[in-house]
């Protein structure tokens, strides 16, 4: 295995001599090249382990190494190695332009003038910003600030980038935008992402592994696919057929039909498949015409919910 590109070790962090922690003995190991989404309900300790693992707030216990350097020994070392857009936050200055943030942060992170600027030009055309790129971003609307945010996050090109909530308040096509941009620095240019949201569709698309924290604590840290297995304890078969309801068989228990435009579709949770071959001979001997049958898997939505119910472990 590589040197983790952010290595979180027994991390902890107490507000006040007698306060519960906000995050409680958190150990994470991310891999160079990884989308790893961290998720949480909020109050969960999702942005204190970030503001941690940026500089931004001192932890209790344990520590964050990012590419090896330790984020309170090593800062300046450590801060090199990131960029971050944290929610709620301005990332940027909203009295000066798209273009004099991206110069200014590019030059903050030790960029000479020269790359600072091109770095901006190529950011900023990315994201159909360039022709407005001298407008001050307070007067920007909430998602063209938002990706200015981002591209200041990038512009030196940073290996590990952490991007809490980045799509919040984004409409569908910037939120695409920035979809793209996450799949394109982890595929192409191998960054390492943090990415912590609420949009699980978004989780489930990009991410390569996921880890839930709930009172502070990792509740669960697998491979995607491996965690969306885990809670498949039945199967779910979707049958899509022509015609109304009222042409069906009736259904064994377990199945259910619901009209879906000019068709039907019908459900089963079912623990042999043998049942649903069973449903599919009689839908046939009453010549009901079937479009599809797919086995459904368990969305991360339903893992997440899950997760939600277990019972608390002290």
């Amino acid at each position: 295995m590589n040197t983790p590109a952010i290595d979180i070790t027994n991390l902890s962090k107490t507000y006040g001599p007698t306060g519960a922690p906000a995050v409680d003995d958190v150990s994470l190991a991310i891999q160079p090249g990884t989308v790893f989404g961290f998720l949480g309900p909020n109050g969960a300790g999702k942005t204190t382990t970030i503001k941690i693992a940026a500089g931004l707030l001192t932890a209790t216990s344990g520590g964050v190494r990012l590419n090896g350097f330790d984020v309170r020994t090593r800062r300046a070392a450590a801060m090199s190695q990131l960029g971050a857009v944290l929610e709620g936050s301005r990332n940027v200055y909203w009295t000066l332009s798209a273009w004099q943030n991206l110069v200014y942060f590019g030059r903050l992170k030790g960029m000479r003038k020269a790359a600072a600027r091109s770095r901006a030009a190529d950011l900023l055309t990315e994201l159909d910003l360039w022709d407005r790129r001298h407008e001050k971003v307070g007067g920007f609307s909430r998602g063209m600030q938002q990706k200015v945010a981002i591209a200041a996050a990038l512009v030196a090109d940073p290996p590990v980038v952490l991007l809490d909530e980045p799509t919040l308040g984004l409409d569908v096509a910037a939120t695409r935008t920035v979809k793209n941009w996450i799949a394109t620095l982890s595929a192409d240019q191998g960054k390492t992402i943090l990415l912590t949201t609420h949009q699980l569709d978004m989780v489930e698309e990009l991410c390569d592994r996921v880890a839930v924290i709930r009172d502070g604590r990792v509740i669960a840290d697998q491979p995607t696919t491996e965690l969306l297995s885990r809670f498949r304890r039945r199967d779910t078969y979707e049958i899509r057929v022509e015609g109304g309801p009222d042409q069906l068989p009736l259904l064994p228990g377990g199945f259910t039909a619901v009209r879906d435009g000019d068709g039907t579709t019908i459900t089963g949770d079912v623990a042999d498949p043998q049942q649903v071959y069973a449903l599919v001979d009689r839908l046939r001997e009453r010549r009901v015409v079937l479009r599809s049958l797919t086995q459904v898997q368990p969305g991360l939505e339903d893992v997440f919910m899950t997760l939600m119910k277990e019972p608390r472990h002290v």
